[in-house]
């Protein structure tokens, strides 16, 4: 993959929540703070600084370099632990409440993202890593997430498809739902008025079209 532009890990996560604010961010260099984002730094402080510490036999690194030249991936991960056997386990950190199964099922975008870290750290070590885990800050938990098969071919399908959109130069479709109001480049990106617009241009191709 020397030949092609590394994806950042992160890009994984924002695709998976939103295929116009990844665009944004990746390839118009697009970002603005909000709470969440804020929420999200103050929780990263901490395992953003490089270091090693071992507790109860465990060895956890913070902010690991992780790379993948198969699938052309690179970044970090805030922390992964080395068991006394050599198992590794990736654990990333995000800020609020380990929510209940039916909530976490609908944060597979945080699962994505610790996937394709456990790739890149297959790659790198020669090791399985069959499971890692997502640290909710404000509740103190773990929710421990198996990286599947279907984990791991939605990991490669995520790439190829950031990877097209790149290439192609533009900007998907707002998706105009309530991912919205959460999204800080919710200014930036503009889904109600464009979701407008495209409506509008739908209704009037409709009412200008000849009788089939």
């Amino acid at each position: 993959m020397s030949d092609v532009e590394s994806i950042p890990l992160s890009a994984l996560q924002h695709w998976c929540y939103c295929p116009r604010q990844c665009m944004l961010i990746h390839a118009e260099q697009a970002f603005a703070e909000n709470v969440h984002t804020l929420r999200g730094q103050a929780v990263h402080a901490r395992v953003d600084a490089p270091g090693v510490e071992t507790r109860a036999g465990v060895r956890a690194a913070r902010a690991v370099p992780l790379w993948c030249d198969r699938l052309g991936l690179i970044g970090k991960a805030d922390v992964v632990e080395f068991a006394g056997d050599g198992t590794l386990y990736p654990v990333e950190y995000k800020h609020g409440r380990k929510g209940k199964t039916g909530k976490a099922a609908k944060a597979v975008h945080d699962d994505l993202q610790l996937a394709a870290q456990a790739l890149c750290l297959e790659e790198m070590t020669g090791k399985e890593v069959n499971v890692g885990a997502i640290y909710h800050a404000t509740s103190h938990r773990r929710r421990e997430v198996a990286i599947s098969a279907a984990l791991r071919v939605q990991v490669e399908e995520t790439v190829s498809a950031i990877r097209l959109a790149l290439a192609a130069g533009k900007l998907p479709t707002p998706v105009n739902d309530e991912r919205c109001r959460e999204c800080s480049l919710i200014d930036l990106c503009q889904p109600a008025p464009l979701a407008e617009h495209e409506r509008q241009r739908v209704l009037a191709t409709r009412l200008f079209s000849p009788d089939d």
